[in-house]
């Protein structure tokens, strides 16, 4: 594959949730791909996880919906229960093995066979068994009044009490996952073990980030290494690297005072709390008594002492706690799980009450914030790569309460639509890449998508688990313990194509020719409002992305240098925010007119239809020739200068083909606008603009065009005339991106823009013309 869109890539190096090549603000690098990336190539399954250096893993993941058999909160079991069943699950898995045969070089996707195995491919499934090989034994700590400050008495008590320790070894070699995992996870602990300490990086205003998230990596690489071989030598490197981070080694690490950890960014403090909380717990009964006491001395110091002065203290002049107060999103649940799994760890050891001070504030500050960063569909408010950070933040918290306490005190359901939010991560992403509007977020390393493994069995929906262990993020110490044995099944089996999130503040709709094709048709649109999504959106209603033939051809540029001055000012119409190309109307793949912002009070209404396919059991998807969907905003709230505007998206000739319609009405200037890496050549009439990445090609015609509407191309750069960035402050570069434009004078216009890819095999004959239908008149049948 080809376009990047979601990793912090140039033409010569990509970024990932364990890459530490770019910053992670992305200073100089887009989301699009190289002008002529390599022909695609699969690799052999590689290591998930591998450390900073040594492998980078694409930051995406999907949302989705499910279809006609597993759309609801409760999905039924399909399996019988019985002991035969579950022999066969059994046997059925070591023989396939994991499902994926391998995984996309760029994207580190996997790729499915295209055979079916009637008995794997099947409904998702939990199994009703009692069959040791399938099942976690009966957790014996279940308090009748559960209480955050009443903890179970045995270690571990976050995530993975030792009950799920001692069923391990029987359960690894019966699963070909935990086994992969399990691997992967002692390779990757032994190339952080030959690494010297993480050193501390000052990221600007963004403080130590990088460097807390990657101690934390590493901590629950080394325990888990510790607790499942008693190998000392893992018990002291996890030691030094703690004293590192606690400035006891020579040089010391940060500032000689409270501000250690950087609480003014208390992202970092929270992550490097729950570090020293992993620490502390796992490798509990094998630290000295003077090791414990200075492990939890550190821990209070430097994170959960500043926690209580996020809480108390908002006439602070740093003011650590401004993420507490109607903070939907990840610093919410980032920062409340740190201190709670901080809290948690100690308590009972901890004579300064502090762990009890800080109990009482975190649960009900994350029932009332972190708890509804997920909107009614199960969209994450903010973006689609923020979720990881919120959802991560979330999910440790949820589970670091749950097996300390029994309870995960609401986290779970005062938000009665969190479950979908699953969902959501599966469709927001093609075949390739996430559909990456707004910002993409700093570096992730030790955050995943697993926490949809967790939600999976907590909300018992299969089908999260069974798309997220093929993930290459998938080999991670949580894993271990929130993945259920017992799933059998395939996620694609049953889910529907399509699904529109139909929430107003988000508004987007994503369609596909297939779950488990890597160049399969993906389409993604949206609209919504430009306002309370903590500031990481752009002015972006009618942006979409298109992929197929394992290529993105029409993508996003992801985030500016957050560093920029006035960068994250507000959202306000005048915010200095909308000054930066990447954050403007003109940097994203929607219509521009008058060269002018779009209007941050859009209120956009939309409609959407699908002939409701879903993929069955098999990995080859027959797409019926009536197979389509449509996707239509009305933007005109969205803009200054039009009296009327809808853009539509509609799939057609059996999800072949994309045609984007919109009907506009302005009296200003109007341009069409897409983003591409790929060469584009234009035919002599404008009116047919020929795409080529590596030796695949998509075909873009306009038709019925207005009076002197012609294909053009420009830089990904501002306009001459636009206001100046902040204090003279420079836009990122985009290399190796190309802007396809349509310019027209004020006016009423139809434009129709038809993206034919050129598929395998295809000739003219297999392109469908569709009739110009306006947007009012479309139906599943208006379009062939």
């Amino acid at each position: 594959m080809a376009a990047n869109y979601d990793s912090l890539n140039n033409a010569t190096r990509q970024t990932s949730p364990y890459g530490s090549g770019d910053p992670y603000y992305a200073q100089s690098s887009g989301y699009i791909t190289p002008h002529n990336p390599p022909r695609k190539r699969t690799s052999n399954w590689v290591k998930y996880g591998i450390p900073v250096a040594i492998l980078v893993i694409a930051a995406a993941v999907l949302g989705g919906v499910l279809g006609s058999r597993a759309h609801k909160k409760s999905v039924a079991n399909a399996a019988s229960g019985s002991a035969a069943a579950a022999s066969s699950a059994v046997s059925v898995k070591n023989e396939i093995g994991r499902f994926a045969t391998a995984t996309d070089s760029q994207y580190m996707l996997p790729i499915y066979p295209m055979t079916t195995n009637t008995a794997a491919f099947t409904s998702p499934t939990f199994l009703s068994t009692s069959n040791a090989q399938l099942a976690w034994p009966q957790d014996p700590f279940q308090p009748s009044n559960p209480s955050a400050d009443q903890v179970r008495s045995d270690r571990p008590r976050l995530i993975a009490p030792s009950y799920k320790w001692a069923a391990l070894p029987q359960l690894i070699p019966s699963d070909p996952y935990l086994s992969g995992w399990n691997a992967t996870i002692f390779e990757n602990a032994t190339q952080y073990f030959n690494l010297p300490p993480v050193v501390y990086v000052m990221d600007g205003g963004n403080g130590i980030l990088d460097p807390a998230r990657e101690i934390k990596q590493r901590v629950k690489a080394f325990s888990y290494c510790f607790r499942m071989t008693n190998d000392t030598k893992w018990l002291d490197r996890t030691w030094s690297e703690l004293q590192n981070a606690a400035g006891n080694l020579t040089g010391g690490w940060g500032p000689a005072n409270y501000t250690k950890w950087n609480p003014v960014h208390f992202l970092d403090t929270a992550e490097l709390t729950a570090a020293y909380a992993i620490a502390y717990d796992w490798l509990y009964d094998n630290w000295s008594a003077d090791q414990k006491s200075m492990i939890m001395y550190t821990m209070i110091e430097y994170g959960l002492n500043n926690g209580i002065t996020a809480y108390n203290d908002a006439n602070d002049p740093l003011y650590f706690g401004w993420w507490r107060n109607n903070t939907e999103g990840n610093w919410n649940c980032v920062c409340n799980n740190g201190l709670t799994m901080g809290a948690l760890a100690i308590l009972g050891d901890d004579t300064t009450g502090i762990a009890q001070q800080l109990l009482a504030m975190t649960v009900p500050n994350a029932q009332e914030n972190c708890a509804l960063a997920v909107s009614s569909d199960g969209t994450w408010a903010e973006t689609a790569n923020y979720w990881y950070f919120g959802t991560t933040g979330h999910a440790e918290m949820s589970a670091s309460l749950q097996s300390a306490t029994g309870s995960s005190y609401d986290l779970l359901t005062i938000n009665p639509n969190f479950y979908l939010t699953g969902l959501y991560h599966m469709y927001v992403t093609g075949p390739g890449s996430l559909f990456n509007y707004g910002d993409c977020g700093p570096n992730k390393y030790s955050t995943t998508a697993n926490s949809i493994m967790y939600y999976g069995q907590q909300y018992n929906q299969p089908q999260y688990q069974l798309f997220q262990r093929d993930q290459a993020d998938s080999a991670d110490p949580w894993n271990m313990f929130w993945y259920n044995p017992a799933v059998t099944g395939a996620f694609w089996d049953g889910l529907a194509l399509d699904h529109s999130f139909d929430n107003s503040t988000d508004q987007w709709a994503s369609m596909r020719s297939s779950w488990t094709d890597e160049n399969a048709l993906y389409v993604a649109m949206k609209a919504g409002t430009l306002q309370n999504h903590q500031t990481h959106n752009d002015l972006d209603c009618g942006d979409f992305v298109v992929d197929a033939l394992g290529v993105r051809w029409f993508g996003e540029l992801g985030s500016g240098d957050y560093l920029s001055e006035g960068y994250f000012s507000n959202d306000s119409q005048d915010s200095q925010r909308w000054l930066y190309y990447r954050k403007m109307t003109e940097g994203q793949n929607t219509i521009l007119v008058g060269q002018a912002n779009q209007n941050v009070l859009a209120a956009p209404t939309v409609q959407f239809d699908s002939s409701a396919t879903v993929q069955g059991s098999s990995t080859v998807m027959d797409v019926p020739s009536d197979s389509t969907a449509y996707f239509i905003a009305n933007l005109a709230s969205a803009y200054f200068n039009v009296t009327s505007f809808s853009r539509g998206v509609h799939l057609i000739n059996g999800r072949k083909q994309v045609l984007i319609q919109d009907e506009i009405t302005a009296s200003a200037s109007v341009m069409w606008r897409a983003h591409t890496n790929a060469t584009v050549s234009i035919s002599s009439d404008g009116l047919t603009a020929t795409l080529t990445i590596g030796s695949q090609t998509v075909q873009v015609q306009l038709l019925n065009p207005p009076s002197g509407a012609q294909f053009t191309t420009m830089e990904p750069v501002r306009f001459p005339t636009d206001p100046p960035t902040p204090a003279g402050w420079a836009d990122q570069p985009n290399p190796g991106v190309t802007v396809l434009t349509i310019s027209l004078p004020a006016g009423t216009y139809t434009l129709e823009v038809l993206i034919n890819p050129q598929w395998p095999g295809s000739t003219s004959s297999s392109f469908a013309t569709p009739s110009s239908v306006p947007l009012s008149g479309w139906s599943l049948t208006s379009h062939p």
